[in-house]
């Protein structure tokens, strides 16, 4: 009996080693992996962008930068468009799409674009081109931590579409841009350069649009969520893109003891502090040292953030976009002890002496050998190439430094700054090169801005003109101007400058 147990265990032993040596060998790094899912009509909605890129050249701004050829991705969506980002089609001067296996591209127009939120919306010539290429369904629900995600694009290196799977590592609402926020989505999936556009699909549904990978970092990439993209397609349903609502405060979190006892607040308050209003009127509905403890009917916790689910916390702001309603959210505050409610403005936008410029081409003003501009975030980004010219306009006290990120007012609409070295000209002999000198007066007349810089000049009668310039040892510009004016025609005719400004600035010129 014992004899005949152990033959039966070789015998079973052998059939299991026998079974085993005839099974197909899996590497251990994906033997747990699974395979993307196989769906022709999603990946046959998945395109790759052509564009040919014709962006602002802030120093010389009667002109535009050389052409730039990119690749990109997107995907089709309902209302036979196609989405992407704005990066991929910002300022081209041609866009094309070529669907997965095609072999021709089609012409695209770019009929929307949001800088900020990095979004963008294209059409085709040819809409028969939707017929075989069907839109990809959303899913309205934020993608769960961990939930396993395929990331649908055309990386650089190859012409046929790549998916690689990740999971979601995390989930956040920050900044975009330096004037803009939205929920972002870290997943660790490869995004690659030219995958940006292309959909991320959990299940047989996009979950958001691959926008950009983290630098210095290996497999964490970011995705815009589908409830960034709902409000970008409702927002640009007029034709143009007005941007989000958003609460413009600065806040701190109120973890701090010693704070919370400075504030005499009762050991059950939780909150964000209001550290500065945005707006310091008396009308204005929050206060310095306000504390929000309450967004619509969520609580505020004391590292200033909301729960919007069983495991997930983000900054208290994220809720504007969903609460906003006539250009107000609803908030509580406790203020010198007392629990009030509040209805605060939130407006899309704010306007800073120094913007960025949104997808427009700089404005501009040729004034003999000077050329005027606007100080945009684009042209002022020369001070962070070099630390030897931050230093120098740091020393200097170059508004373009001192008064980057102040607010518009009446008074001083934007800054305006001499945007390229002086062409030669004996009218400007001895003066030395005022590139990114930021205009004070003419004449001794505060500019306000660019149009009212202009205007001034053209209503000038005396001899000469006066220019003085808002910083430290910058020495005093006296030209005459009838040579300034004799000279601008040859100077534009030598440079091959087609027009003396941009056609907003020649506006107010011939405004006689």
């Amino acid at each position: 009996m014992t004899m005949l147990r152990i033959t039966a265990a070789l015998a079973l032993a052998a059939a299991s080693l026998l079974a085993y040596a005839q099974a197909p060998s899996v590497p251990p790094s994906t033997a747990a992996a699974a395979p993307a899912p196989l769906n022709p009509a999603l990946e046959n909605s998945v395109v790759k962008v052509f564009s040919t890129l014709r962006g602002p050249d802030p120093y010389k701004p009667w002109t535009k930068a050389a052409p730039v050829d990119i690749t990109g991705s997107g995907v089709v969506i309902e209302g036979k468009r196609i989405l992407t980002n704005a990066h991929v089609v910002g300022y081209a001067s041609q866009v094309q799409v070529q669907a997965n296996q095609a072999g021709d591209k089609l012409s695209a127009t770019v009929v929307a674009v949001a800088p900020g939120a990095d979004l963008a919306l294209l059409k085709l010539d040819d809409e028969s081109f939707f017929d075989t290429h069907p839109a990809v369904l959303r899913t309205s629900a934020l993608p769960d931590v961990r939930e396993p995600v395929f990331a649908y694009g055309y990386p650089t290196g190859g012409n046929s579409l790549s998916i690689t799977k990740g999971i979601v590592s995390r989930i956040e609402f920050t900044n975009y841009s330096p004037y803009s926020s939205g929920l972002r989505v870290q997943i660790d999936a490869a995004i690659n350069p030219g995958n940006s556009g292309g959909p991320v699909i959990s299940g047989d549904k996009m979950v958001g649009l691959a926008f950009a990978t983290a630098t210095n970092a290996q497999n964490i990439g970011y995705i815009i969520p589908n409830e960034e993209i709902a409000l970008f397609l409702r927002d640009v349903k007029d034709g143009k893109y007005d941007g989000k609502p958003a609460l413009h405060d600065e806040y701190q979190t109120l973890e701090n003891p010693a704070l919370r006892a400075y504030l005499k607040l009762a050991p059950n308050v939780t909150g964000a502090v209001v550290r500065r209003p945005a707006f310091s009127d008396s009308a204005y509905p929050l206060h310095e040292w306000d504390v929000v403890t309450r967004i619509g009917e969520r609580p505020v916790d004391n590292q200033a953030m909301v729960s919007i689910g069983p495991n997930l916390r983000v900054r208290f702001q994220y809720l504007v976009q969903q609460l906003a309603k006539d250009g107000k959210v609803p908030l509580t505050i406790v203020r010198d002890g007392k629990t009030m409610q509040v209805q605060v403005p939130v407006p899309a936008r704010r306007h800073h002496l120094i913007a960025d410029l949104n997808g427009a081409y700089p404005s501009y003003f040729i004034y003999g050998p000077i050329v005027f501009s606007r100080a945009t975030a684009e042209f002022a980004s020369f001070l962070f190439t070099s630390a030897q010219a931050a230093a120098g306009f740091s020393m200097v006290g170059s508004a373009l430094v001192t008064r980057r990120g102040d607010l518009a007012t009446p008074e001083r609409e934007e800054l305006v700054v001499v945007s390229s070295p002086f062409f030669p000209n004996k009218s400007v002999t001895g003066y030395s090169q005022r590139f990114g000198s930021v205009v004070e007066s003419v004449n001794g007349t505060p500019v306000r801005s660019l149009a009212h810089l202009v205007a001034l000049l053209r209503d000038a009668k005396d001899e000469l003109v006066v220019l003085r310039f808002e910083q430290r040892h910058a020495e005093t510009m006296v030209l005459r101007r009838k040579d300034v004016l004799d000279a601008t025609e040859s100077i534009l005719s030598d440079n091959g400058i087609r027009m003396q400004g941009s056609q907003d600035m020649l506006e107010i010129w011939n405004r006689k």
